[in-house]
């Protein structure tokens, strides 16, 4: 009996290894792009996995630059405001090419696997959701330089900032 529960163990031991392997491989690819991006500063517009368009700072900057405030709020802080230059994000998916109405989802996904969900009439409210690249006049910096960026989501509307998306490098499109 236990000769038998050593290899039934050693054998589901095996396997977990290999399906562990397996997946750290298929990752491998991801996590690469996600640097490039990163590094390039460049966010990927995705629909059904495929990309469709890169964007960069350039292309978002000419989509309506703006300069607002919003409140932080977090749960080791007190709210306080904060001032962002950043384009609304409805701007840069249009000038993109992107018809909001023809998606009813929009995931914005971070270097390090976060993501935040949008519905089109959230993207599509005038003033809300932003993608952000300067605080207080500076840019964001990057997740490997200890910042925030270069893009972060800011959702305005959002009264405890429990949906705003730091290190912001894809965004995939759903219908």
């Amino acid at each position: 009996m236990k000769k038998r529960n050593i290899i039934i163990i050693s054998t589901v031991s095996i396997i977990l290894l290999i399906i562990v392997a397996v997946f750290a491989f298929l990752n491998a690819g991801n996590v690469r792009e996600k640097k490039n991006l990163e590094e390039s500063k460049t966010i990927s517009i995705k629909s059904g996995g495929i990309e469709i368009r890169k964007i960069d700072m350039e292309f978002i900057k000419s989509a309506g630059e703006k300069d607002f405030s919003a409140i932080m709020d977090t749960s080791d802080s007190e709210p306080q405001e904060h001032y962002y230059t950043g384009v609304p994000l409805k701007n840069a998916l249009q000038k993109a090419g992107v018809d909001i109405g023809d998606y009813k989802m929009f995931s914005v996904k971070a270097i390090d696997g976060y993501v935040v969900a949008f519905n089109k009439e959230e993207i599509a409210d005038d003033d809300n959701i932003y993608i952000v690249y300067k605080e207080n006049g500076k840019d964001l910096g990057t997740k490997s330089s200890g910042g925030r960026g270069p893009y972060q989501v800011i959702v305005r509307k959002d009264q405890f900032s429990m949906r705003w998306c730091k290190y912001v490098v894809e965004i995939e499109l759903s219908k």
